[in-house]
């Protein structure tokens, strides 16, 4: 009797135990790669068809004003491993970046890569105890005598898994293929990313997926475009199969993955947050892709508008977040890090800290009601092919502000009333514009941007053309 009390008493300790081992929250963070504010049916897509992370919304909060740190990825990337913003990380472009030799501005000799000295967000958690894992796309990593030191093992994960070597684009070489039995990228990630799922199901963990699609090139699984080709409406605002399709794949992964949490029995006890890097890519060079539509925000990838850089957000925390629930609040992709700490009781790293600009949404994620007065920056000092130059902006309640560096010039809009950034108001409110404009200045000394100078070979003629990356 006395032996089966003992056993009884042993194995009681030993799920109290194993009960405190899974008391942190498991985090998964999905990241899609340039895909605009309506590129989820959930968030009104008139083609794209969405299902898994449509329910995911259904059972979480919607964020109809998150936005990507930057209009290009590689320093929204930097600024979810950092909570910093790009310009004080001083990585503000995409890394290699663009040159333009003979444009107005010559561009400031940015950092191409994450500098080392920062502690990641995986570095903080694993230090909590998490498992680590990177799936996907990294695009932080340096060149030649800049890569010491930046690849995803080194900035803190446990494991790293990259697209196999001889992808074309999104398709396998020749006899791999993924569990599914396709030769699509997307889903052999998938399968590596469930994995780690599995095999983790024991420790908290953070999953950090990052996804190719629906990034150029525009290339579908065969069987989804067929699909789409079928579904594609006279008049509508989406019409491109081979794009839905790439859609499709990315929201196929995310209910993969959702399903080797449930099958895990690890649903309650994991966050799951989906967002993107950056808005749709719509044009290039002022000519139309006809890859995508941000409609009816202006504009898309590469550019100054609210179409560069606001962005589908979903955040899903059982017991924490209301089901079906919609915040307003604006967010920005610097805020997971401190929100990530949050969650996990992790202190990160003190010196860190101290030049996080992000906040954590905790309050946010209780009551989706909840407001946070702050004002939101960008600072871009670069050239794309989807912009129309340098620029710095920022947003303050319902207005947003733009100054262009090549003129100098200011654009004032009411998003209230003018989400589409149609009516520039500028003249029309000079104290608002006077005083915005003062408060981005402000920002950007606070954290030293670097700033596009005058180009002694600037030529009207050739300013488009593009040259050695320097």
């Amino acid at each position: 009797m006395r032996t089966r009390i003992l056993i009884i008493m042993l194995m009681f300790c030993a799920a109290q135990i194993d009960g405190l081992a899974q008391a942190k929250p498991n985090i998964v963070m999905f990241l899609a790669d340039d895909l605009g504010w309506t590129g989820l049916s959930c968030f009104g897509s008139d083609l794209y068809e969405t299902p898994n992370l449509d329910a995911l919304a259904e059972s979480g909060m919607m964020f109809t004003g998150a936005y990507a740190a930057c209009t290009v990825c590689s320093p929204t990337r930097a600024s979810i491993m950092t909570g910093m913003y790009p310009a004080r990380l001083r990585c503000t472009d995409f890394i290699a970046g663009q040159n333009r030799p003979f444009a107005r501005m010559s561009i400031p000799n940015w950092t191409k890569r994450l500098d080392t000295k920062y502690i990641t967000i995986a570095e903080a958690l694993r230090g909590a105890g998490y498992r680590t894992a990177h799936v996907g796309k990294w695009h932080l990593e340096g060149k030649g005598d800049d890569a010491a030191g930046t690849d995803p093992i080194s900035q803190g994960f446990d494991l790293s898994i990259a697209k196999p070597d001889g992808t074309r684009g999104y398709y396998l070489k020749k006899g791999t293929t993924s569990k599914a039995g396709t030769n699509y990228v997307t889903d052999w990630l998938t399968d590596k990313a469930c994995d780690f799922v599995d095999a983790s199901k024991g420790d908290p963990f953070f999953l950090y997926f990052a996804y190719h699609v629906p990034h150029t090139p525009i290339q579908g699984r065969a069987d989804l475009v067929e699909y789409f080709q079928r579904k594609v409406k006279s008049g509508a605002t989406h019409n491109n199969p081979t794009y839905a399709a790439m859609v499709a794949s990315l929201d196929q992964s995310v209910g993969r993955v959702l399903h080797h949490l449930k099958a895990n029995d690890l649903t309650d006890n994991t966050v799951v947050v989906f967002t993107s890097d950056n808005g749709g890519l719509t044009q290039r060079y002022g000519n139309h892709d006809g890859f995508t539509e941000n409609l009816p925000l202006r504009r898309g990838k590469g550019s100054a508008y609210e179409g560069g850089v606001r962005v589908p957000t979903i955040i899903r925390w059982p017991g924490v977040t209301k089901s079906a629930s919609t915040c307003r609040t604006p967010i920005m992709t610097i805020d997971y890090y401190p929100t990530f700490l949050d969650i996990a009781d992790a202190s990160g790293d003190a010196v860190h800290n101290r030049s996080v600009d992000g906040r954590s949404l905790l309050s946010l994620l209780r009551d989706s009601s909840t407001e946070f007065d702050r004002s939101l920056y960008w600072h871009y000092p670069h050239y794309h092919a989807g912009g129309d130059g340098p620029y710095s902006a920022l947003r303050s309640g319902d207005h947003r502000l733009i100054e262009f560096h090549e003129d100098r010039s200011l654009r004032l809009y009411d998003l209230s009333s003018d989400v589409g950034e149609q009516v520039n108001l500028a003249l029309q409110q000079p104290g608002i514009t006077k005083a915005l404009h003062s408060k981005l200045q402000r920002w950007r000394r606070s954290v030293d941007a670097q700033m596009p100078t005058n180009n002694p070979a600037y030529d009207a003629a050739r300013a488009s053309e593009t040259g050695k990356r320097k």
